[in-house]
């Protein structure tokens, strides 16, 4: 008897163990041995040529009335044919819609072959809510540039995590009132045809010397914080960094100095800081300074001028929309800080 019920607590153990090194899936329909490993490389999307369709969707909130009208008609400039989406302009809350709606509209978007991009009207709030809803192989299987800032870093982070790059950058707000021929707005005409920038921006008395090669993630601070942890969406969840070489940036709207600073300490304390080989910080707006600092930037280099990596402040990437170039996540670059500046230089690589 006693031998047996040795036995039987030895078979327990086992599978203990087994379950707690099981890696569990967040979505309960798609079970975690399905979860498969992430890519070192993104797929960039194909290149946009004269006629082509992009969809205009509101992922997150609802636009002004005359945001997806206005954003068609920068893309019509551009030779493209822009489709609206059936509830670009739905209200549910704050919200353009409920869940469901949203992310029909972004499904739609995604599985039809005859649109090769997708720009979103705004950010606010709500894009995380749809990841699950639009599950992974959505995004994986259906490689095309998805556009936006602020709360599409969510949707941003979903793309990387499946091996497709996206692009951070002005959206319809931007596109209609700032119209076809604003330059930050060619910029992003440019790279949805396939021309890959360098760019260059002056020094700053607080950057840290240095040069990083890497794939560029990141967005909006508070956004990419709030999906911290989730393997399947969080471009920055360990596994999904640990074999990657990154170079981080971030920026946000309306965040005190002490929110910034727990956010950037979630950051320390989650490994992040230690593993990317870079970091571009953009600019903090809509804050006051406070607590003995001049500003955002003074407080972060506390911290990050301490990582023996390169780092540039005020890059030209934030709700600012004269001050936020295209930054396209998942592609390799080079970013180098001298004294006379910086330069971030994207390339692509060949696949393995």
């Amino acid at each position: 008897m006693k031998r047996v019920f040795i036995i039987a607590v030895i078979a327990l153990l086992a599978s203990v163990v087994t379950t707690a090194t099981e890696k569990p899936s967040s979505n309960p329909e798609i079970p975690a041995a399905t979860i498969p490993a992430l890519p070192l490389e993104n797929n960039m999307p194909a290149p946009l040529k004269v006629g082509d369709k992009i969809a205009i969707i509101s992922p997150a909130s609802t636009p002004g009335e005359e945001n997806p009208a206005k954003a068609a008609a920068t893309l019509r400039a551009w030779g493209f044919e822009p489709v609206i989406g059936p509830h670009a302009l739905s209200k549910y809350h704050m919200y353009a819609g409920t869940i469901q709606e949203r992310a029909a509209d972004l499904r739609w978007a995604l599985r039809d072959p005859s649109i090769k991009a997708i720009v979103c009207t705004r950010g606010g709030y709500g894009s995380s809510m749809l990841l699950g809803y639009v599950n992974r192989e959505e995004f994986r299987n259906n490689p095309k540039w998805i556009v936006g800032y602020s709360d599409i870093t969510a949707l941003h982070s979903a793309m990387v995590c499946n091996g497709v790059m996206s692009l951070h950058a002005n959206m319809g707000g931007a596109l209609g009132e700032r119209g076809p021929n604003d330059s930050i707005n060619l910029m992003l005409k440019d790279v949805l045809m396939g021309n890959l920038p360098t760019y260059n921006v002056p020094a700053h008395p607080l950057n840290k010397m240095g040069t990083a090669t890497g794939i560029i993630v990141g967005g909006n601070m508070a956004v990419f914080s709030n999906i911290g942890g989730s393997y399947e969406w969080d471009f920055l969840d360990r596994e999904n960094i640990r074999k990657r070489q990154i170079i981080l940036f971030f920026e946000d709207v309306s965040e005190n100095l002490p929110r910034v600073n727990s956010m950037l300490q979630q950051l320390r304390l989650k490994g992040v800081l230690d593993r990317v080989s870079g970091i571009i910080v953009g600019r903090f707006t809509e804050y006051e300074p406070r607590d003995g600092y001049n500003d955002m930037n003074e407080m972060l280099a506390e911290t990050l001028n301490n990582y023996g990596i390169p780092v540039c402040y005020d890059f030209p990437v934030s709700h600012d929309e004269s001050w936020n170039y295209p930054m396209i996540e998942g592609c390799y670059a080079t970013l180098k800080v001298t004294p006379e500046g910086v330069s971030l230089h994207y390339y692509q690589i060949e696949s393995h």
